[in-house]
């Protein structure tokens, strides 16, 4: 099956628009997280440049963000841009394996190959290897421990779709069901 944007988007906004008032969006240039405020009713997650993997893993920052973060622009998060020292590659790393976890398993529910992202071409040379193993290690647990309420509705309405053939507005009812459990 092709990876079209639109489909994610589509099943994305399906499942969440209405119980949280959030939408993703394309953007054209770097992705960042937009609250609702006087101008746009609703919550943006705006990815980079249309590309799916982005699309993903940025879905996967809100998947585990709560209530007080998702009032926030990017969550409240810092971010440290391309060129980063040895500390700030550590940190970087460090709020990163969660977040890549869930884009593993968003992305093997799509049927699409994930690529860990150290982002830091300019930087210190990193250790991808080392920092692949912790993600992994991360989403082991998520499939043993169970993922986050609204990245467990996504990741199954995203194989539905992906995987089992369903269609859009099926996937999203499986979405929408798995948030309705507890």
């Amino acid at each position: 099956m092709k990876h079209r944007i639109d489909d994610v988007i589509a099943v994305f906004d399906g499942i969440f628009a209405v119980p949280y008032r959030t939408c993703l969006v394309s953007g054209d240039d770097e992705p960042l997280y937009c609250p609702a405020d006087d101008e746009h009713a609703m919550h943006r997650i705006i990815f980079a440049h249309g590309f799916f993997a982005s699309a993903l893993h940025e879905v996967s920052h809100w998947c585990i963000a709560g209530e007080r973060r998702r009032q926030l622009e990017d969550y409240g998060y810092w971010y440290a841009p391309d060129g980063r020292d040895e500390a700030r590659q550590r940190e970087f790393e460090s709020v990163e394996i969660a977040p890549q976890a869930l884009e593993s398993l968003f992305s093997e529910a799509c049927d699409l190959r994930f690529n860990v992202s150290v982002d830091n071409l300019d930087g210190i040379e990193v250790d991808r290897h080392a920092f692949a193993a912790r993600v992994d290690a991360r989403a082991i647990r998520y499939r043993e421990a169970g993922l986050p309420l609204r990245a467990a509705a996504f990741r199954d309405a995203l194989h539905a779709f992906y995987r089992r053939g369903l269609s859009r507005e099926a996937a999203i009812d499986i979405g929408r069901a798995g948030l309705k459990q507890t």
